[in-house]
């Protein structure tokens, strides 16, 4: 089966009343046993798109509820890998694959911010967590093994890559750092763990049943919140560092980064309605309103598989618009490869890790990689992406 660390060998390397009420046995069925006396009824139509989340939520006295720590841990780590990736162009730095390693791992104090280095949290856990544990293992291991390879180019940062011969790509004021079969690892990487890391802990791991079924009835020994809720706030912060979710996003900028970033730009229709849906959710926890906190859930879910999707039907199309700059279509191929890697976490719609390597396969065994390609090969990739995921412009 192709996997990253194929890739490797062949390239070097969820109506309730407007008051509280008991719960009953049929609450509990549901799923959803809100902790009683101590929440008061929120009315959903005061949630907007401008509601701050972690500053709405609290308790009958008034304090909030809501922790983002982890979540928003977890996206700092992921910030300050992509950081330390950029560092090779950005300063002609040589990269070490082992600190990539502890950095995923959150082992040996990689990090230059010391308050993650003691957080408590790493990325390794949750990247393909949703999986059986042989499976998850298999995939942290396909994604560490992309860390050598970045690590051997950044020591050709000062070339001119060409075909067979690592370096930087440029265009314009734009430099790629690239290995010998013309492959931007830093942008699998990235985008491998918008796919492994965040979309499938939020999707198939935070908004599963299983999580959604947590404890709901009494608050966490000695914090404010419930584990549902908990559970739930763990989905803001892993997705935004802003406290409205989309509230900075211009005509040209998403104001966001990672997954946060490729819903604005290639979701345009669900991008809208995410930062509402995420406050209804929660406010469905408190309410015991298990079919609101549902119907979120089918909001949530579809929205980002179908922006990491359209992310990798977008990177092949700028593959072959940018038919005569190499650096251009280098970048975009290695977004692409990283978003067709990470197909493998859409559930919904019953996308899987055979049906994202067979994809991968047909792009790049070729002996030269990057360089092999063709108009066929991007086309047969994409035709595969929009029919299993029913996209079709």
């Amino acid at each position: 089966m192709f996997k990253l660390n194929v890739l490797a060998r062949y390239i070097p390397i969820v109506l309730v009343t407007a008051s509280l009420i008991a719960c009953s046995k049929d609450d509990d069925d549901n799923g959803i046993t809100p902790p009683e006396n101590l929440r008061s009824a929120i009315d959903y139509s005061k949630l907007t798109d401008t509601t701050a989340y972690a500053n709405f939520f609290a308790d009958v006295s008034g304090a909030k509820t809501v922790d983002l720590t982890p979540g928003s841990t977890q996206l700092l780590m992921f910030r300050a890998i992509n950081t330390y990736n950029g560092t090779a162009v950005g300063t002609g730095a040589t990269l070490d694959s082992t600190v990539l390693k502890n950095m995923f791992s959150n082992t040996g104090n990689p990090f230059t911010d010391a308050a993650l280095n003691t957080s408590g949290v790493n990325l390794r856990s949750i990247f393909a967590s949703s999986l059986p544990a042989a499976d998850a293992e298999k995939e942290r291991k396909t994604l560490e093994a992309a860390f050598g390879p970045i690590a051997t180019a950044s020591k050709s940062v000062t070339a001119i890559a060409s075909e067979g011969k690592a370096g930087k790509l440029v265009t314009g004021t734009s430099s790629y750092l690239v290995d010998a079969r013309g492959i931007e690892w830093g942008q699998i990487i990235q985008k491998s763990m918008i796919g492994g890391m965040q979309v499938d802990y939020i999707s198939n791991v935070l908004l599963s049943d299983k999580n959604l079924a947590l404890d709901n009835s009494k608050v966490v020994t000695g914090k404010k919140y419930t584990e549902l809720e908990h559970n739930w706030d763990q989905i803001f912060g892993l997705l935004t560092a802003n406290p409205v979710y989309g509230s900075k996003a211009t005509a040209t900028s998403s104001g966001e980064s990672f997954i946060g970033s490729y819903l604005w730009e290639y979701n345009k229709e669900d991008f809208p309605k995410i930062h509402t849906s995420l406050l209804k959710g929660r406010a469905a926890i408190v309410n015991n309103d298990p079919t609101t906190l549902k119907a979120q859930v089918a909001i949530l879910r579809p929205a980002l598989e179908k922006a990491l999707a359209a992310a990798a039907l977008g990177y092949l199309g700028k593959w072959k618009t940018n038919a005569t700059n190499d650096a251009a279509r280098a970048h975009a191929i290695g977004e692409g490869l990283g978003f067709i890697y990470s197909l493998r976490f859409c559930k919904v719609n019953g996308a899987d890790a055979a049906f994202s390597d067979t994809i991968l396969a047909g792009l790049i065994l070729a002996p030269n990689g990057f360089w092999g390609l063709t108009n066929t090969k991007i086309d047969a990739a994409a035709a595969a992406i929009r029919t299993k995921f029913k996209i079709t412009n």
